[in-house]
């Protein structure tokens, strides 16, 4: 094809259009780059041929306006998935964070909701070398925690689906645990954190201006009852329980596995497993009970 035919092909035109103002350096440089040459051969002092002028502006500011749009839209769409992020860092900080994040993974999805997933991933693999400061980790959590919570809200849930059966479960005799699986819910998450950031976002949720969590492990289950995400807080035990069943162990074996690294006294376990199942059920933490042949 031609370039004088290119520029009158419309699918040509969107492409290179898209190339040019999404290039991380600018819009000239876009025009020039060699991804946009490929679709369309153009020095930027040509560009007239392509986007015509207006009265006040070049055909290259015209342009520019697209780049810069696009640019601050998705800064915004970020800041509005990640608040207490934006509210650690600071606005500028934030949009600098998110303009490299954009050059290393740039949006490819037709969809906004996805523009963040791999943000966490983006700052724990640009984090500095100094491992004597903890703040990037605190960041790191709180892009995790807060990438979660747009997971599940967008994700598949519980809310049409039949409530497990109780008293059918509780009925299962111990000596079945070992055939007992738990099939957790698609809105559930475990998150295991060195801050307690839930904390810091709830604050910020709240229009308070918190500081820095102090360094503390924490243990995190988000889940979704009637569309709203919501999340508990739980010691090391109930959590190593619930990676167990959520891994795909029995009950049994999770239970051993529980009381052989120590995580609880024998003793106190019947009490607490009713108190965990009790809490597991009223949320739904778990939309299915298989018991498996021997």
């Amino acid at each position: 094809m031609s370039d004088s035919e290119s520029i009158f092909n419309l699918p040509v035109l969107q492409q290179w259009m898209q190339l040019v103002i999404t290039h991380p350096d600018g819009v000239q440089e876009g025009i020039e780059s060699d991804a946009a040459q490929q679709h369309l051969v153009l020095r930027a002092d040509e560009l007239e041929s392509v986007i015509s002028r207006s009265q006040q502006l070049t055909s290259l500011e015209r342009l520019q306006i697209y780049g810069n749009a696009y640019y601050a839209r998705l800064i915004d769409c970020m800041g509005e998935e990640f608040p207490a992020l934006k509210h650690a860092l600071g606005e500028e900080p934030f949009a600098s964070f998110v303009f490299a994040y954009l050059q290393q993974y740039p949006s490819t999805s037709y969809t906004l909701d996805d523009l963040g997933r791999n943000f966490p991933t983006f700052l724990s693999e640009t984090r500095p070398d100094d491992t004597s400061a903890n703040w990037p980790q605190f960041l790191i959590d709180l892009a995790t925690l807060e990438r979660t919570y747009a997971d599940v809200f967008d994700g598949e849930g519980v809310e049409d689906k039949t409530p497990l059966d109780v008293q059918a479960l509780a009925s299962i005799p111990p000596s079945d645990w070992e055939r007992l699986r738990l099939i957790p819910a698609p809105c559930l998450r475990l998150l295991e954190f060195d801050f307690p950031v839930h904390l810091y976002a709830t604050a910020v949720k709240n229009d308070e201006s918190p500081a820095f969590s102090a360094e503390e492990k924490t243990w995190l289950v988000i889940f979704r009852s009637e569309y709203i995400v919501r999340r508990r807080a739980v010691d090391a035990a109930q959590f190593r329980l619930l990676q167990r069943l959520v891994a795909g162990d029995p009950l049994g074996r999770a239970l051993e596995t529980l009381l052989a690294e120590d995580q609880i006294d024998e003793d106190e376990l019947p009490g607490r497993l009713r108190d965990w199942f009790t809490f597991w059920a009223k949320w739904r933490f778990f939309s299915e009970v298989r018991l498996e042949q021997s």
